[in-house]
């Protein structure tokens, strides 16, 4: 610490003696200035000890608007030497210090001004140096905590100690670290993270709190530790991807499968539940980095098709799901989630996967799992080739309707949703109803399934699932 205006007055062989009736409080001394202005505010910043020998101060009125500059200044002090040009503390300087509150002290003419110096500047040095010592101790410790494998987790629990407070870190909207339960009137000090993605990401520090000089060092430390992390993300999921599609395309199967994924960090003795976010195109590629909730830590997650699979032992799929959703539109991800079933064994991941899969296709923000459809069961196993029967019997209509404008898809499409109901098609597509017969009658002739006959009415409503799904 700076060294204070009592230790500097009590200070051994300056034989300093206290003039006037105003206070002497602990204060730390900033610095020391010697002057004979007249009015020396301007060359002043607050906190010093003024030393003067009032040379030019040869009226009461002069000695006055001495000490009012001085305290204007913000000055703790007045120290007058004496022996030189007065022999003592003239009055009215002593009384206008007394009437502002600034003390006033004597300095002997055998005690030189570089003295009183020398001892506020060598203890200022000492402080700094304490101070560096102590910023570097704290440099140290960070780093360590990093490097000793204890992570991110581990160096905002030495920050705060050594901050002495208590901290917190958000990201995207949601708080993904505290060190406790801060009361709702606490005031924080927040600083921002860069990171290089839009995640608003946040260190708070409750106030007060010493060693501010630490907090830019670690500023640059977690984003580092959240860069390094985003990174590790985007590598797993893609190998968990890798994984899932080997999984879902029927190429890993049994205990090969199992052990697979226990090496993911997925148990397939307890039910996972089994979460697909769907993403527009210029978001889609965040899912790969994006953080999850501290409530999905015991997740693993996998990015398959440009979407993210989340596997999560027990819990509520509902809660689970809408808790998801809102972190990503929070994150300004809007995004799709679909829920699929809680299942054991890789077979059962697999069809909670489809599960998920045809939910989206509800468009809902949560999608919550329904029936699995035949269409996705038969999706969920591989080695049926239903992308050639749906490409065999929807192909022709796709390149008629690309030549020709002709819209025989969207025209089976609804047909098969109203349950063939050529009436009630020509009324939701505004046509005529023999303009609907016309384009079932050519669905019929290209495709070869005539969507009036029911064998190849669910050939084609199977096709088309097939294509959605796939999709």
């Amino acid at each position: 610490m700076p060294i204070s205006l009592t230790d500097l007055l009590s200070a051994k062989d300056l034989n300093l003696a206290v003039r006037g009736s105003a206070a002497i409080t602990a204060v730390p001394v900033q610095w020391v200035a010697v002057t004979e202005l007249e009015d020396p505010s301007p060359f002043l910043s607050g906190g010093e000890v003024v030393l003067t020998t009032g040379m030019r101060q040869r009226t009461g009125a002069v000695q006055r608007r001495f000490v009012e500059s001085v305290h204007r200044a913000g000055a703790l002090a007045i120290g007058f030497g004496t022996g030189l040009s007065l022999d003592r503390v003239p009055g009215p300087l002593l009384e206008e210090a007394n009437r502002l509150g600034l003390p006033v002290f004597e300095v002997p003419y055998r005690t030189p001004f570089i003295a009183i110096g020398k001892l506020v500047a060598d203890a200022l040095s000492a402080d700094h140096v304490e101070q560096l010592h102590e910023l570097l101790s704290g440099h140290q410790a960070l780093a360590k905590a990093l490097l000793s494998g204890r992570g991110l987790t581990g160096l905002l629990n030495d920050l705060a100690e050594i901050l002495g407070t208590e901290v917190a870190l958000h990201q995207y909207g949601a708080q993904v670290f505290s060190t406790g339960t801060a009361a709702a009137h606490t005031e924080w000090h927040r600083v921002p993270i860069a990171t290089g993605m839009r995640d608003r990401c946040t260190l708070s520090v409750a106030k007060p709190f010493g060693h501010p000089d630490l907090i830019a060092y670690a500023q640059s430390l977690i984003s580092v530790e959240l860069n390094n992390q985003a990174r590790r993300r985007v590598s797993e999921r893609a190998v968990n991807g890798q994984l899932l599609d080997d999984i879902v395309a029927g190429k890993l199967t049994g205990q090969d499968a199992v052990h697979r994924l226990r090496a993911s960090g997925v148990s397939t003795d307890r039910r996972q539940l089994t979460l697909l976010v769907e993403a527009a195109a210029p978001q889609a590629r965040l899912l790969a980095s994006l953080p999850l909730p501290p409530s999905f830590r015991d997740a693993v997650c996998a990015t398959c098709e440009d979407r993210l699979a989340v596997w999560i032992p027990d819990g509520d799929p509902a809660v689970l799901a809408a808790e998801l959703g809102d972190y990503l539109l929070e994150a300004g991800i809007p995004a799709k989630v679909g829920v699929g079933g809680s299942y054991t064994e890789p077979a059962g991941l697999r069809w909670g996967y489809y599960e998920a899969k045809e939910g989206l296709l509800r468009g809902a923000a949560v999608n919550e799992p329904d029936r699995l459809s035949l269409a996705s069961l038969l999706m969920a196993s591989r080695d049926v080739p239903l992308g050639d029967l749906a490409a065999e019997a929807l192909d022709p209509l796709l390149a008629f309707d690309e030549a020709h404008d002709a819209e025989l898809l969207p025209t089976l499409e609804k047909y098969l949703v109203l349950n063939g109901s050529v009436a009630k098609v020509a009324q939701a597509l505004g046509l005529h109803r023999n303009t609907v017969r016309y384009r079932l009658t050519q669905i019929a002739d290209l495709s070869g399934y005539d969507p009036a006959v029911t064998a190849d009415r669910v050939h084609l409503y199977l096709a088309l699932n097939v294509r959605r799904l796939s999709a």
